[in-house]
């Protein structure tokens, strides 16, 4: 078996073991190399078999560990009720971290507000409904957080804070099968604890173990299966409404991906959705048209217009677009153009190139903006970026003002 990075063929390697002996000896090395034990939980399948696994180990050594669950408000009923049973059902082994705070995420169905906030305080009274009495709900709790912050600033912060400068754990449930952006996590070149490769530093000690990273989707049923382990029953009304293993997904709603499952809301839980397309921006849109290929969302095959370039496209896209959010993406786009002259594309950048070539990010084209323009992805990690820290963002403004003016990109 082999599977590709960066165009490059890797060969998987055999290690004698079914995925699920594999998975559990991974968290009994881990155990064995950390005091402090943490597990990132969303309701989903993945984290759910990771949840069983880690509590095994964890009871059989009399070990507690943390259960880290970060509550988007806009989640289905059942999986709520899936998370809150899982902390009853370990709750003498668990220190639980039911968080429902304000957080900022990326919301991929609104150009007038591309992020959204989860229990946002001044919007309560749209609240799709009530915090859980489990959950951590004083912003106070925790020391690191500022107000509105981004999931993506949380976690790490969250992790450091655990920590307490001690080694620690945090196991993460995903599996490379599931995307390629999964896939990179595990094959890219980064550093590892002590050169296991199903490791990567979040942040100073605090390290993300992925040990069912070689699961397929079917290994997660056969687990619940056979061992008759509880699951979260959303899964069931996904495939009554007729979605393949291989397309159930449980995520924060909003995101340039996670949109996609937007319309099983509807169908699944219609009063939760009514109040979640008076919560968020864009969501109906975002619910009909996720789905459509074409250049809508940007999703699958993007086309062209008669008489465009996608130069001059992407151009008209951004002039069409709410003044906050254009100048938000010129800045990308300025800085792309001005990483890229410094790597063999001084002058401009080719309007497309072969699709492998474009996918693989080893040329920047201007079809590639526009798919990022069409997608909603206001991060821009179409083309390479991650989310600007909060705290920073408008200096990051300020600094990309005068860094356009220096560099002669107009845009």
């Amino acid at each position: 078996m082999k599977s590709f990075r960066n165009g490059i063929i890797v060969p998987k390697i055999k290690i004698g073991l079914n995925v699920l002996e594999a998975a559990q000896q991974r968290i009994a090395w881990t155990f064995d190399q950390f005091e402090k034990i943490s597990v990132s939980f969303s309701g989903g399948k993945d984290s759910t078999v990771m949840l069983h696994l880690v509590m095994e180990e964890a009871i059989k050594r009399r070990r507690r560990v943390s259960v880290l669950f970060i509550d988007w408000e806009c989640q289905f009923t059942l999986t709520i009720d899936h998370v809150r049973a899982m902390y009853k059902l370990y709750s003498e082994h668990i220190d639980p971290y039911w968080v429902a705070v304000p957080i900022r995420t990326s919301n991929g169905c609104s150009q007038i507000e591309p992020e959204w906030i989860c229990w946002q305080e001044d919007r309560e009274s749209l609240w799709v409904r009530k915090k859980d009495s489990l959950s951590i709900q004083d912003k106070t709790f925790f020391p690191f957080y500022f107000q509105n912050m981004m999931f993506e600033e949380f976690v790490p912060l969250f992790a450091k804070w655990y920590s307490k400068e001690e080694p620690c754990a945090i196991f993460v449930g995903i599996r490379t099968a599931e995307s390629l952006n999964r896939f990179r996590t595990i094959a890219r070149e980064i550093p590892r604890f002590k050169e296991k490769y199903w490791t990567t530093n979040v942040v100073d000690n605090a390290w993300n173990i992925y040990p069912i990273y070689d699961w397929q989707a079917e290994d997660d049923w056969t687990y619940f299966a056979k061992l008759r382990k509880p699951y979260n029953e959303l899964y069931d009304r996904m495939f009554q409404a007729g979605l393949s293993i291989h397309q159930m997904r449980i995520d924060e709603p909003f995101g340039d991906t996670p949109r996609i499952g937007l319309w099983l809301y509807q169908i699944i839980e219609p009063e939760l959705w009514a109040k979640m397309t008076l919560r968020v921006a864009g969501a109906n849109n975002g619910a009909i048209y996720s789905n459509t290929r074409g250049n809508v969302l940007g999703l699958a095959s993007v086309s062209l217009p008669k008489n465009h370039t996608w130069e001059s496209f992407s151009r008209f896209l951004l002039d069409t677009m709410p003044p906050p959010t254009a100048e938000h993406y010129r800045n990308k786009i300025a800085k792309y153009l001005w990483w890229w002259s410094k790597r063999g594309y001084p002058e401009s950048i080719p309007d497309f190139a072969d699709i492998d070539v474009e996918r693989n990010e080893l040329a920047p084209t201007w079809r590639r903006i526009c798919r990022t323009l069409l997608k909603n992805d206001y991060w821009c990690k179409t083309i390479g970026f991650s989310p600007t820290k909060s705290a920073s963002y408008q200096k990051y403004l300020d600094l990309m003002k005068k860094r356009r003016e220096e560099w002669g990109i107009k845009i």
